[in-house]
C-alpha cells in the first residue's frame, strides 16, 4: 500500500506522541501522479483538537519563559535536522504532490532557509525605545507571545507552507497546533517527527490530520486559540474570519489570487514567454501567485500568442525531473477546472491549447490537466475572475499601458502582478499603481523570498503579511512599557 518512506497510517502528533484520531477513523490519500493509494490518514475531529489545545496550554508557559535566543538555538537544531533529512522529506513531498523530486528538493531547501531566518530572529525580536513628552518618564515597547497559534495550511507547497507558519509562531514563544493539509499529511507528519527528535519540547508543535470542516473548523472556533493563521481559498478564509472574529481572535489570512502579467510592446518577448510559462504552469499552476491573466498589448498580441502557444505545446507533463510540471493535487480539483473551461467555451472563449484531462497511457491514472491557454474570454467571466489553481491561463488584448493597468486592477483579487517592459517609466508607474501586495518587473508573478513580507489586497487577504519580520506582528503582542522615576530618590 504505502511507500516505504510513508507509514500505512499517518497519525496525529499530540504532546510529543504519535496518536490515531480519537474516533479511530481514517481516510485515504492517493498519489496524484498515478492515482494509487499512498496511505491512510487519521480523520480528526473536535475531540482531537481539544486534546491538542490542552497539550499546547500545558507546554506554552515554559516556552514563553525560555529566552528568545535559546528558542532560536532549538529552532536552528530543527533546521539542521531538516537539512540532514532533506532528501527524505523531498521524497515525501514528491509522492504526495506528484511534483518532481528535483522541485520538491528545492522546496525543502526553501523551507530550511526560512527556518534559519526565523531562528535568527531569536537574537532580535525587536521592540523599540522612544521619548516621552513627560519629564522623568521613559517609553518603550516589548514583544510577548500571543499564546496558542492555530495554523491551517494548503497542500500546494507543503513543506514550505509548514515552515512558513511553524517557525515564526515558535520563535515568538507560542505553542502551535498545525492542521495539516488533507492532501499532504505525510509532509506535516515527517516535519513533526524531525522537530521532536531535534529537541523541540513536547506539546509545542501539535499536528492534527483531517478535513477542514471536521478538524480545521473546531481549531478556528476554539476559545483558547489566540491567533489563527490560514493559507488557502478566499471562500474558506471568509468563514474563518467570521468564526474567529466573533471571539475577537487575531487572524492572518493569505488567500487566493487571479494574478495579471502584462506584456508591453517593448518587452523582451522571449523572456516574457519564458516567465509566462513558469508563472502559469510551474507547480501545475498550483500557486496563489500563479499568472491566470496574461494582458498583451494589441500591437504584438498575435505574435506573442503564437510564440506562447508553440512553447506551451513543447511542455512535458509528468512527475519526473525532466518534466515541466506534474499533476494537480486531487481529482475533485481537476474536475472543477474542466467544468470551468467548458463553461467558458460555451460563453465564447476559445481554447488555444489544452483544455482537457490528459488520458494517454502515461497520464490516464493520474490527475493531469493539460497546459491550457484560452483567449476571447470576457474579463468578467467566471474563468477570468475565479482562482482555478491549475495550469490554465487566459490571454487578453489591451490597447496600451493605461488599459493594461486598468484591467490588471479590475479583479476581486490583489495578490501579485508582473509587467514586462524595457521602459523604466512604465515599470515604475506600474509598481506604484497596481493594486497588489507584490509586484515584479521582467520576471514572474511568483518568487517571494523568506525575509520579505507576502500578502495581498481585496479578496487576497485581510491585510496581514507573512513571512518576513512582519510575521512577528502576527505571532506576538506588543506591550507599551512606561517607566516613571522619582528624581528625589536618585
Amino acid at each position: 500500500m504505502a511507500d516505504m518512506t510513508i507509514p500505512d497510517l499517518i497519525p496525529n502528533r499530540i504532546d510529543g506522541k504519535e496518536v490515531p484520531a480519537a474516533s479511530g477513523d481514517s481516510f485515504d490519500k492517493f498519489n496524484p501522479a498515478d492515482g494509487k493509494l499512498l496511505c491512510r490518514v487519521a480523520r480528526s475531529r473536535e475531540a482531537d483538537v481539544n486534546r491538542a489545545v490542552e497539550a499546547a496550554l500545558a507546554a506554552q508557559p515554559e516556552w514563553a519563559e525560555t529566552t528568545p535566543v535559546r528558542r532560536g538555538e532549538i529552532l536552528y537544531s530543527v533546521c539542521n535536522a531538516l537539512k540532514a533529512r532533506q532528501e527524505e522529506v523531498a521524497r515525501i513531498v514528491h509522492l504526495e504532490t506528484g511534483k518532481s523530486f528535483k522541485e520538491a528538493l528545492g522546496e525543502t531547501g526553501g523551507a530550511i532557509a526560512l527556518g534559519l531566518f526565523f531562528a535568527g530572529e531569536g537574537q532580535r525580536l525587536y521592540g523599540r525605545t522612544t521619548t516621552s513628552g513627560v519629564p522623568n518618564k521613559y517609553a518603550m515597547t516589548i514583544r510577548q507571545p500571543a499564546g496558542i497559534a492555530g495554523l491551517i495550511i494548503a497542500a500546494n507547497t507543503p513543506i514550505a507552507n509548514v515552515a512558513w507558519k511553524v517557525f515564526p509562531a515558535l520563535i515568538c514563544g507560542n505553542a502551535a497546533i498545525l492542521k495539516a493539509a488533507e492532501d499532504t499529511p505525510a509532509t506535516a507528519w515527517i516535519f513533526g517527527q524531525i522537530a521532536h527528535e531535534a529537541g523541540l519540547p513536547a506539546g509545542l508543535l501539535n499536528i492534527i490530520q483531517g478535513f477542514g470542516d471536521e478538524a480545521g473548523a473546531p481549531l478556528a472556533a476554539h476559545p483558547q486559540v489566540d491567533v489563527i493563521s490560514f493559507t488557502g481559498s478566499t471562500e474558506v478564509g471568509r468563514e474563518i474570519a467570521q468564526v474567529a472574529g466573533k471571539r475577537l481572535a487575531k487572524v492572518s489570512l493569505e488567500l487566493g489570487g487571479k494574478n495579471p502579467l502584462v506584456v508591453c510592446d517593448d518587452a523582451d518577448l522571449d523572456n516574457a514567454c519564458k516567465w509566462v510559462l513558469l508563472s502559469a504552469f510551474s507547480n501545475a499552476g498550483q500557486r496563489c501567485a500563479s499568472a491566470g491573466r496574461i494582458l498583451v498589448f494589441d500591437s504584438i498580441y498575435e505574435k506573442f500568442r503564437d510564440m506562447l502557444t508553440a512553447a506551451s505545446s513543447k511542455l512535458k507533463v509528468g512527475p519526473g525531473d525532466d518534466d515541466d510540471f506534474g499533476p494537480v493535487i486531487n481529482e475533485t480539483q481537476l474536475e472543477n477546472m474542466l467544468r470551468t473551461v467548458r463553461k467558458a467555451q460555451e460563453q465564447g472563449a476559445v481554447v488555444l491549447i489544452g483544455g482537457e484531462r490528459m488520458t494517454d497511457r502515461d497520464h490516464a491514472q493520474g490527475f493531469y490537466m493539460a497546459p491550457t491557454l484560452i483567449e476571447n474570454a470576457s474579463p468578467s467571466a467566471e474563468i477570468s475572475t475565479t482562482e482555478l489553481f491549475g495550469p490554465i491561463a487566459c490571454l487578453y488584448r489591451v490597447k496600451d499601458f493605461a488599459e493594461a493597468l486598468a484591467m490588471a486592477n479590475d479583479s476581486p483579487y490583489g495578490l501579485t502582478a508582473c509587467i514586462h517592459t524595457k521602459s523604466i517609466h512604465r515599470a515604475t508607474q506600474f509598481c506604484q499603481k497596481v493594486r497588489t501586495g507584490v509586484v515584479v518587473v521582467n520576471a514572474g508573478t511568483y518568487g517571494s523570498e523568506p525575509h520579505m513580507p507576502f500578502g495581498g489586497l481585496k479578496q487576497s487577504g485581510n491585510g496581514s503579511r507573512e513571512p518576513g519580520t512582519e510575521a512577528l506582528d502576527i505571532y506576538s503582542e506588543l506591550k507599551d512599557v512606561y517607566i516613571n522615576i522619582d528624581p528625589e530618590a536618585l
